[in-house]
């Protein structure tokens, strides 16, 4: 980690909000090392008040003032933005992307030779210090960077260094994951009140297990389908419910969920 860490973020949404706060919740950075970036007044008072951190109105200001950059901007904006601070980048700065499907490669071109850059693809469970988060490293990114993007993202929930190859399939799984998951939470709490439940009920209910299923895989290490023959008893009530599941074709639709993630991921870096 540099002996002086500054961090700044090209955009202040959602997810810069969820990093920042929790990079200075985790005690890496305090609010005075942390500067966000954005054109729009409301946008900036909205990432200061959420996150701690302070805000700038351009990119170049944050690139100034930082030695770690995080580019945030939406996928379709990255080339603008790394065309602002290009003349303002030197080897003492480390670009860390979050941009959806934007390729190293891409990166590094839009940035003077030698270029630190590491992409990751973390999701929205950052905001409660949940997140699951890979990262793969540029050609001129050193060990020492990878730590540090170790140590960031683990900050906020789980982080692992994959192969770049690897990460439009992360983006698929993970990165767009929070949603399959919302969605089943609220497919369970509608049977429930289908079946009689209140809907506060059946939500807390819903939610609940799915939280105790995900630590149960974490915790045990056992694989998902030995801990589905656990509860499921000759006979009874669970092998019904999976019954209708697989011929819902639950199993088939959410891989083709995340097939589908995936590919739109690629798409997103060819453009």
């Amino acid at each position: 980690m540099p002996a002086k860490l500054s961090i700044g973020f090209l955009g202040t949404g959602r997810m810069a909000t969820a990093l920042a706060r929790g990079f200075i919740r985790a005690g890496l950075v305090t609010g005075k090392q942390v500067t966000g970036s954005d054109p729009l007044p409301a946008a900036r008072d909205a990432f200061k008040k959420e996150s701690g951190a302070g805000t700038v109105k351009t990119n170049t200001d944050v690139a100034r003032a930082s030695n770690v950059l995080i580019l945030a901007t939406k996928p379709d904006q990255t080339a603008a933005a790394l065309g602002e601070i290009r003349d303002e980048f030197t080897r003492h700065h480390l670009l860390i992307s979050i941009a959806a499907g934007v390729p190293i490669v891409k990166l590094e071109a839009a940035l003077p030779v030698g270029a630190r850059v590491i992409r990751v693809m973390p999701n929205t469970p950052a905001l409660i210090g949940e997140s699951a988060t890979a990262y793969a490293t540029g050609k001129s990114a050193t060990v020492a960077d990878g730590a540090l993007a170790q140590k960031l993202f683990s900050a906020v929930g789980v982080a692992m260094q994959v192969k770049e190859s690897l990460l439009d399939a992360v983006t698929g799984l993970s990165g767009s994951g929070p949603a399959y998951v919302y969605q089943f939470i609220e497919a369970l709490s509608d049977g429930g009140v289908a079946a009689g439940l209140p809907r506060d009920v059946a939500t807390k209910l819903a939610a609940q297990t799915v939280l105790g299923g995900a630590k149960m895989v974490l915790e045990t290490g056992q694989h998902p389908g030995a801990l589905k023959d656990m509860v499921t008893s000759p006979g009874g009530t669970t092998i019904e419910g999976l019954h209708e599941l697989e011929k819902g074709k639950l199993r088939g639709t959410v891989i083709s969920a995340v097939r589908a993630a995936t590919e739109k991921s690629k798409k997103l870096g060819q453009g």
